[in-house]
């Protein structure tokens, strides 16, 4: 299994998993036309996708869903919160999910959805399985919890979320009601809770951490990566970085 980020923060979110079977898309924030030419980049077509799986309805991560699965009839995988909120449009083939059920299967890829607390109807983010290869997601929360930490455990690459410094929050340009949104419970997590989620986690195993959804205007990757390196000594052969405007490169399991 491999998977790429095809941009990640706050204007788009995409990322590709991928085995020699199974193709999926996880969110698209992109317009459809956008995320046709990333894929076209990677000598790759969106009638190759088996499916897009969604995290939440934010625009960031849905924009091109309803055009990408309209266009192609791809399948959408969606709780029903999501689902709910309307900001899909019309779905030709919609698969529902729930954030406590079991794993299940799209191809040869096994789904692990599970809950995150994000200011949105019903999110979740995910662990996909292929064999031994374990990739864990988790982007949009905003505090973490015993039960991510459980889900988490034992996954040989991360995709975590680094959105925020607080101290550049605090002096950003954002206004004092968006200041409170992002850095609460229902928020995103800042660099030092990313951090101390690696604390909490075995990372003998971890092959790659790849830090996701940087604000531009409230981090940089200098701050995410201390703050990660800090956290785990020995990390930084393992740790890359997603940019909002450009893929990120595979990373193999």
């Amino acid at each position: 299994m491999r998977f790429i980020s095809l941009g990640s923060g706050s204007r788009g979110n995409a990322t590709l998993i991928e085995t020699a079977e199974t193709r999926l898309l996880l969110d698209c924030g992109f317009a459809a036309r956008e995320l046709e030419r990333r894929l076209a980049q990677l000598e790759l077509e969106a009638d190759t996708l088996d499916g897009i799986l969604v995290t939440h309805e934010h625009q960031d991560h849905v924009r091109g869903v309803g055009p990408l699965s309209r266009r192609y009839r791809l399948p959408v995988w969606l709780t029903h919160g999501t689902f709910r909120s309307g900001r899909l449009g019309h779905l030709p083939e919609v698969r529902m999910i729930h954030a406590h059920q079991p794993p299940f299967r799209i191809g040869d890829i096994q789904v692990l959805p599970y809950p995150v607390p994000h200011d949105a109807r019903e999110p979740v983010q995910f662990v996909f399985r292929h064999g031994a290869a374990r990739l864990g997601v988790l982007t949009d929360a905003g505090m973490i919890t015993a039960h991510t930490i459980g889900v988490l455990e034992g996954c040989r690459a991360l995709l975590l979320e680094c959105n925020h410094d607080p101290g550049m929050l605090a002096r950003g340009p954002y206004p004092p009601s968006l200041q409170r949104r992002v850095g609460g419970d229902l928020g995103h997590l800042s660099n030092g809770q990313a951090a101390a989620l690696l604390k909490r986690l075995d990372h003998a195993g971890l092959e790659h951490l790849v830090a996701a959804h940087l604000s531009e205007k409230n981090n940089t990757p200098e701050l995410a990566c201390e703050a990660l390196t800090e956290a785990v000594p020995g990390l930084e052969p393992r740790l890359a970085l997603t940019h909002q405007d450009q893929s990120s490169g595979w990373f193999e399991l």
